[in-house]
């Protein structure tokens, strides 16, 4: 009873003291610091934190990290996006929950994705297995790993009182011609770059498209293209060399007509055909 209280009145006090640093996010490494300041011996510290976590004041992010609970007075909840920027560093929001941010769909994802270029993300383990996404409470987190070069077309933003690291619109729209499964289906990419209209930055979205891959950049040309963008700006892309044709949508079937000018098979439903 006497060591329950230890942990606990010497936790109380360093919650205390991380909402007076600001610490709305922090490590043990952190705790181990502000310890000696509130009393708490650094030899309870492991102790403390599990007293907490268990009684509601710190919720665990993943090993070594913490976050505190929107419980303790004068803490507003933290934003998922804000949890997911100190799950992995570097860490950028992106696809589906970057769709929905910009105002570029409707639907709301039920998972937050994220982009990184670690090459090791937090994972849940079951049974000798990897399970898919890692979730902290009710949200669940897909971590996209791409290689270091492609990490661009990134702002910054401010989501309440956090500064987030958001794929841009272009960048976004890019994503979802790579992977659409990461952003509803391409039905919802089509969708997405209508919703945009007039607001896409042409240039920015060809630059990007060319620091991609051939494939990304011929579809991106037969989308622009189908907006009715002029040709002047369509013509780098159509110069890019390829070799063979490339599905429209890289997630479905190889069949339908193909469009010798852009060498992509347009493979959407309603236009699948010899």
């Amino acid at each position: 009873m006497e060591k329950n209280h230890r942990y606990s009145s010497g936790g109380i006090e360093l919650v205390r003291k991380l909402t007076e640093e600001g610490d709305r996010i922090f490590t043990s490494k952190r705790a181990l610091e502000l310890a000696p300041s509130v009393g708490l011996s650094t030899g309870y510290l492991r102790q403390a934190l599990h007293h907490l976590a268990r009684s509601g004041w710190v919720v665990r992010v993943r090993n070594g990290l913490y976050s505190l609970s929107s419980s303790v007075p004068g803490v507003s909840p933290l934003h998922e996006f804000e949890v997911a920027m100190a799950l992995v560093n570097p860490a950028a929001i992106s696809h589906w929950s970057a769709l929905n941010y910009h105002g570029l769909t409707e639907q709301t994802p039920r998972w937050v994705f994220v982009t990184t270029t670690v090459r090791s993300v937090p994972r849940h383990r079951q049974e000798n297995r990897t399970t898919e996404g890692y979730s902290i409470g009710d949200t669940i987190y897909k971590f996209v790993q791409i290689e270091p070069k492609r990490f661009f077309g990134i702002e910054d933003v401010w989501v309440n009182e956090a500064r987030i690291r958001m794929t841009d619109p272009e960048r976004t729209l890019i994503d979802g011609l790579i992977a659409p499964q990461y952003c509803g289906d391409f039905a919802e990419v089509l969708h997405a770059f209508e919703v945009r209209g007039q607001k896409l930055d042409v240039e920015r979205i060809i630059e990007y498209a060319f620091k991609i891959d051939s494939a990304t950049a011929k579809r991106l040309g037969w989308i622009l293209e189908q907006q009715g963008i002029l040709s002047v700006h369509l013509k780098r892309l159509m110069a890019i060399p390829i070799k063979g044709y490339r599905v429209l949508d890289p997630t479905g079937p190889r069949r339908g007509q193909c469009d010798k000018r852009w060498m992509i098979q347009v493979n959407l439903p309603g236009k699948v055909g010899v």
